[in-house]
């Protein structure tokens, strides 16, 4: 890595990126990870920013599972939309 950079700005490499990703995808205990490094327990800005990301992305998906959960599955929400879409336009 650079040595005119400080440690917790130090770039992460692409393998550096690829672990993290399969640890964040590990259930339960990788979410757990993720959110420890997303609330500032990653010491470099660059993992803590990835983290982050990672868990923006996560809520949407519990989002989405919630929102097709919460209308009967899949089928009901491809219906939901396309009633919606046609009385818009």
């Amino acid at each position: 890595m650079s040595k005119n950079v400080p440690d917790n700005y130090q770039p992460i490499s692409m393998w550096g990126y690829f672990g993290y990703e399969l640890l964040f995808n590990i259930p339960v205990i990788g979410w757990l990870i993720l959110l420890i490094f997303a609330l500032g327990g990653a010491s470099n800005i660059n993992v803590r920013n990835f983290a982050r990301s990672k868990f923006c992305v996560f809520i949407i998906y519990v989002i989405i599972f919630a929102l097709v959960a919460l209308l009967g599955g899949s089928g009901a929400l491809v219906e939901y939309i396309s009633r919606a879409a046609s009385s818009m336009g």
